[in-house]
């Protein structure tokens, strides 16, 4: 062969192969940018209007969310006029995403109320057209059917009358029937339809000395004979409960416990959840009821989704996914995870790492509370341990071992494996910020760590974040019995209909505890410096590697031609 050839063809070869090197570059770029980018849904988890940031609740991961219909925006005019609801494309577009939209039904337009501050009709039957609230529903289930199928029957009727937040003028007689009509008509229009129960607070009527709103509702719809054929006019309860991990295990027992003793095994789900912060300099709280800082913020989000799945919660959800300017005029604190800016929050990162790593629950236990908070998750093949201290000083954990070693992660992600000694994992937490006690205890435990178990060796160089993938099992996780009376205290300022309410400030009781000192060697554990990090592909770089590839291909080509 010529020796003009040969030089040819090596040229082109080497151009070839180089050309092949940067492509693989390229790929693996975008590879490694999706991966940390968008997350399938999650059904386990959710953030309410988490359509305010649609890219960002995918990164996420969210599996569903909440979005509010009220009758009075809807048929502002008259039966005869129907609006489309202000977010309906924001809505269209979540649903596409494929997060499960949660519609809550509430309001009454001035023309539909009666004298008694009831919707127009709602003791008539059903199938009545003057039953104008039985229209209503059939109107919107019917318009959805198949896109959205769960359905919340109104908003903490439990809050009573004076109090901010306050929502039903009826009676617990009248709120039944407003619960019957509304089920029965929804599963005419759909009979996929999964209705809901109203969220409850428990506040309201702990405060007053009543009987929990709740039982006193199931009360009522027992003692209709026809209940039990409709599955006593509810598919799933629901709650809405703020800032103490402790009372968010308590109280959803109690609820939980309040439909088991009545014989009712209908899940329940944690629809609001959330520790909003008042330091944050984009949003200061001068006057704030519960101090709770940005940090604190983001140690709360995993301790409550674990707290609540230790109580048999289903289901648990943030509010909310971000601030808007309308939150100001409503709330005294911020609730997003993201600023109305775009920008993070600490609580973001520690929302995606906590519900990779509890997504695929089968039970939960809480298995100690005392200086430490320790919740065991099992999940198919593995076993992963939620661990923090409740004190402001180090305390040290110890988890029984089930394996030879161990993936030992920090609430920001930071991964290591460790191994057992004389069968236990041991190793230290940090404090507590503690800018708010109960007692003898934080309010808000310490930074969490993950100890995640299995049958397989784990090695923290190559075990990535757990797979994003929905859970299978809709099986909900198992009650837990309250042990303790929460005990009163003032309860801070609330807002209305569509933002949490009746937040709750009273410990539970609890054991004296003298805080310890550090434990042997420290784990440090830092928040990440940049709390607004992108996801998206790194455009200037793969912009650069093409740039070169096509240098490259161009002085190959010149190449090939002076040979030639």
């Amino acid at each position: 062969m010529p020796a003009v050839k040969k030089s040819m063809l090596r040229t082109i070869t080497i151009v070839f192969c180089f050309s092949l090197l940067l492509g693989s570059l390229i790929l693996s770029i975008v590879k490694e940018s999706s991966a940390q980018g968008e997350s399938e849904p999650i059904p386990r988890f959710g953030i309410i209007e988490s359509y305010d940031s649609p890219d960002q609740a995918a990164r996420l991961g969210v599996g569903w969310t909440r979005a509010t219909f009220h009758w009075a925006e809807i048929q502002p005019d008259g039966p005869e006029k129907w609006k489309s609801n202000k977010d309906a494309e924001q809505i269209e577009a979540e649903i596409d995403t494929g997060r499960t939209v949660v519609g809550l039904l509430i309001g009454i337009p001035d023309w539909a109320r009666s004298e008694d501050n009831l919707p127009m009709g709602l003791w008539l039957p059903p199938e009545n057209e003057e039953n104008l609230w039985a229209s209503y529903v059939r109107e919107m289930v019917g318009r959805y059917k198949g896109r959205i199928d769960h359905w919340i029957i109104w908003n903490e009727p439990d809050i009573r009358e004076g109090e901010l937040g306050h929502t039903w003028d009826g009676t617990v007689a009248d709120f039944a029937q407003l619960q019957k009509v509304a089920y029965l008509v929804a599963k005419e229009a759909n009979p996929e339809a999964i209705i809901h129960l109203a969220a409850f607070t428990y506040w309201s009527d702990y405060y007053a000395g009543n009987e929990q709103y709740m039982a006193r509702l199931l009360d009522e719809i027992l003692a209709d004979s026809k209940a039990a054929d409709h599955s006593y006019y509810f598919d799933i309860a629901t709650a809405h409960l703020y800032f103490q991990p402790s009372q968010i295990y308590d109280l959803l027992g109690q609820f939980i416990d309040i439909m088991r003793e009545r014989g009712l095994s209908q899940p329940m789900w944690l629809v609001e959840t959330n520790a909003p912060p008042v330091n944050d300099p984009a949003w200061p709280v001068p006057n704030w009821t519960l101090s709770v800082t940005e940090l604190e913020q983001a140690a709360f989000i995993p301790q409550a989704m674990a707290a609540a799945l230790a109580a048999g919660a289903e289901r648990v959800g943030v509010y909310k996914l971000k601030d808007s300017d309308s939150d100001r005029l409503a709330n005294p604190e911020p609730f997003g995870l993201v600023r109305d800016d775009g920008s993070e929050r600490a609580a973001f990162a520690t929302y995606r790492l906590a519900t990779g790593y509890l997504e695929n629950a089968i039970r939960a236990e809480r298995e100690r509370w005392d200086e430490v908070g320790q919740i065991r998750v099992e999940q198919p093949g593995q076993t992963t341990t939620v661990v923090f201290s409740r004190l402001p000083a180090w305390q040290k954990a110890s988890v029984p071992a089930t394996s030879e070693r161990a993936l030992l992660v920090d609430i920001w992600g930071t991964k290591q494996t460790i191994t057992p000694m004389n069968g236990l994992y041991s190793f230290n937490l940090p404090p507590s910020i503690c800018s708010q006690s109960i007692g003898d205890y934080c309010m808000i435990g310490g930074y969490n760590y993950y100890l995640v178990q299995s049958a397989e060796v784990v090695l923290a160089t190559d075990t990535p974040l757990p797979s994003r993938t929905p859970s299978a099992s809709k099986t909900p996780l198992p009650s837990a019995t309250a042990t303790t009376e929460p005990t009163a205290s003032p309860t801070p300022t609330t807002a209305p209909t569509d933002v949490p309410t009746n937040i709750p400030t009273a410990p539970t009781p609890e054991s004296k505890i003298k805080p310890t000192t550090s434990v042997g060697p420290e784990i440090t554990s830092t928040p990440p410096t940049n709390q607004n990090q992108n996801s998206t592909p790194p455009i200037l770089l793969i912009t650069i590697v093409s740039i070169s590839l096509l240098i490259v291909l161009a002085m190959g080509w010149y190449a090939i031609r002076r040979q030639t």
